[in-house]
């Protein structure tokens, strides 16, 4: 498929009307937009939070998982839809300035760019391609300074961001549901999500699906295996579970996850989990205990749980220890994964503990 081009983009969903401030907050709050780059707030609610006048708004494109692809997706083939949410955004905010930041160029955003005349220009910005630079404090001191890592959660960005100005950090899927929402109203507004799904399935790739969608309808679409029985659902920092306890729930339930990963059956989940623990602790901005010192801790306690010696007490210690504690939120996500996989491969961890080997492992060597 190829991206639409400002003819075809208007010839599906017609030109931008015009809408004052209130009546945006209004349409975007009773529409229930929430955040989709991982976090689900509100997405009113953060609007209302930037002060309207001279603040800013930043689009964030980065999609750092490698888990995840909807964003790219997105800009890929909808680029107009979000540069026309960028534009709702800083009506919404009274921005004066605007910014799309990506991991890398983006062609079809570029053509795209080269067919518009907005009221607030879009600049491009490509980001280093770490997985904390797309942290919405990182990508405003990026912006401001071009080091990319977290400043902190106070102020938040909303108060005091690029250049000391208010700023609005938003993904892009985000913004394009602003676009939508804007030429429909709340009312005819079709809440649909992207979803990224990979590992055992036929058909990996991105799915667009209606709001609510069970995680067995979606699996279905993407042809995934029967045979297969857990799923790490969110990603990187997202959360393991059974297969038979995760397919009867909607994806909304999480509304800022996007991503189903089915894990093959020739995987150990355990050692999936070391390597993304190990993963993240790499990509620590290495500005804080939690991540320097506490990452690396448990992606080794991992290690010593897949080589059958007992770290269960000590990742019981830590997990707790870490949780809350980091400049951003990365040591949270790293916990939630290590702390899910305990309790899903538990039975891979005795097996390990007991031989050294589970079943898969085992059988790879």
């Amino acid at each position: 498929m190829h991206r639409n081009n400002l003819a075809a983009h208007l010839s599906i969903h017609g030109g931008l009307p015009v809408r004052d401030r209130t009546v945006l907050l209004r349409e975007i709050d009773v529409a229930g937009i929430r955040g989709r780059g991982g976090a689900g707030f509100p997405a009113a609610t953060k609007l209302r939070s930037v002060a309207p006048g001279r603040s800013i708004v930043v689009a964030n494109g980065c999609e750092s998982d490698p888990f995840s692809s909807k964003d790219r997706a997105l800009l890929d083939l909808a680029p107009h839809l979000v540069l026309d949410g960028i534009q709702v955004a800083t009506r919404a905010c009274g921005a004066t300035a605007a910014y799309l930041c990506l991991h890398e160029e983006n062609r079809s955003v570029i053509a795209a760019l080269a067919e518009r005349r907005d009221a607030v220009p879009v600049e491009v910005v490509v980001v280093p391609h770490r997985y904390v630079a797309s942290e919405e404090t990182a990508l405003v001191h990026f912006l401001g300074t071009g080091d990319a890592r977290p400043t902190g959660k106070s102020p938040r960005p909303t108060e005091r961001g690029l250049r000391g100005r208010p700023t609005l950090v938003q993904n892009v899927e985000t913004l394009a549901r602003f676009a939508l929402v804007a030429r429909t109203g709340a009312d005819r507004f079709v809440h649909t999500d992207l979803v990224t799904v990979t590992g055992a399935v036929a058909r990996p790739g991105v799915l667009e699906v209606p709001a609510d969608t069970p995680i067995s309808a979606i699996l279905a679409r993407a042809g995934g295996s029967g045979t297969a029985q857990t799923i790490l659902i969110g990603g990187y920092g997202g959360t393991w579970m059974p297969r038979s306890l995760a397919e009867p729930l909607p994806l909304g339930r999480e509304p800022g996850l996007s991503s189903l990963h089915l894990l093959p059956e020739s995987q150990c989940g355990i050692e999936l989990t070391r390597n993304i623990l190990y993963a993240l602790a790499g990509e620590s901005a290495r500005q804080c205990g939690p991540c320097m010192f506490g990452l690396p801790a448990i992606a080794a306690d991992f290690t010593d749980l897949l080589s059958g010696r007992n770290a269960t007490a000590r990742l019981a210690r830590r997990l707790p220890l870490l949780s809350g504690r980091g400049a951003c939120a990365h040591p949270d996500g790293a916990v939630r994964l290590a702390a899910s996989a305990l309790r899903v491969f538990a039975s891979d961890v005795q097996a390990h503990l007991a031989a050294g080997a589970c079943r898969t492992t085992a059988g790879a060597a």
